[in-house]
């Protein structure tokens, strides 16, 4: 056999060796051999929900999100004069918090007004008194609270009423951020709470099972 030929098995030899480590390195960390991932709460990298603002929350103090990185974020856009879905998003809040135990406190729970002309800091004061005192609620002016709108994809118009006065047709999910400040899904007014509790296990890496 020439020194040729040799050298050419032992190429042919080196290349069948490596496609063979590849692939079994295939199988073992993304194939079948690979061991079950635990499941986690992530939302599709392509939607930019999410992102700077800068408000003040029901007592008095300047915030921006970087105030709220570390930890996962459930957030609601919503208003005090709001007759049935703010309230009861809040409520349901206050229930996923008692389902989570301890671990609620290793999350930030907001609500964001659609409505900073009536929305003072001083109302949301008051309105926060009757919901658990870990939510934080944020105003601003008009033009940081259409920021805020912006940023997480909000909608939010006024619908007139009877008498002049008016009300906010907005969008009732709530918006889950995870501890960088990523979208990591939403929960969806009266969803089941078990199911959105599971979304929120998830979302602080506790077991579902």
């Amino acid at each position: 056999m020439t020194a040729l030929r040799r050298l050419r098995r032992v190429l042919w030899g080196a290349v069948a060796f490596l496609s063979l480590a590849l692939a079994l390195g295939w199988a073992l960390r993304d194939g079948p051999l690979a061991p079950p991932r635990p499941p986690v709460a992530t939302g599709p990298a392509s939607l930019p929900i999410g992102g700077p603002f800068s408000l003040v929350d029901h007592r008095g103090r300047a915030v921006t999100e970087r105030d709220f990185l570390g930890k996962p974020v459930a957030a609601f856009f919503g208003f005090t004069h709001c007759p049935d879905v703010c309230p009861t998003t809040l409520g349901d809040f206050a229930a996923y918090m008692e389902a989570l135990g301890p671990a609620a406190d290793r999350m930030h729970w907001l609500l964001v007004t659609v409505d900073p002309e009536r929305d003072t800091v001083e109302q949301l004061a008051r309105y926060m008194e009757l919901f658990d005192p870990r939510i934080r609620a944020l105003t601003g002016s008009g033009a940081q609270v259409e920021a805020a709108m912006r940023a997480f994809r909000v909608m939010a118009r006024r619908i007139p009423l009877e008498g002049g006065g008016y009300s906010m047709d907005h969008t009732a999910s709530t918006f889950l951020l995870d501890a960088r400040g990523r979208f990591a899904g939403t929960l969806d007014y009266k969803e089941p709470d078990e199911v959105a509790v599971q979304k929120l296990r998830l979302l602080l890496g506790l077991p579902t099972g």
